[in-house]
């Protein structure tokens, strides 16, 4: 099977109506921000997804609105606007 991008495969799970989850790679590659910083965004209440192995998965959705509920407050580290 071929790698699938993440829009790829938002639009495979849309019908079920489940999400995908991304790594802490992935999740450091979609906003430019280094693994000490997502290590801080999940102290500061970041939304991690229970996972059966080692490892941390994230909803972006959820990770978007938590971002959101803390612009204002100053709290989440900075992030790469590109």
């Amino acid at each position: 099977m071929a790698t699938q991008t993440l829009a790829e495969r938002a639009e495979t799970l849309r019908p079920t109506g489940l999400s995908p989850l991304l790594t802490t790679a992935q999740l450091m590659a979609r906003y430019g921000v280094s693994n000490w910083t997502v290590n801080e965004w999940v102290k500061k209440g970041c939304p991690v997804e229970p996972t059966s192995f080692r490892g941390r998965r994230f909803d972006l959705d959820a990770v978007r609105q938590w971002m959101a509920a803390q612009a204002g407050t100053g709290s989440v580290p900075a992030q790469r606007t590109a």
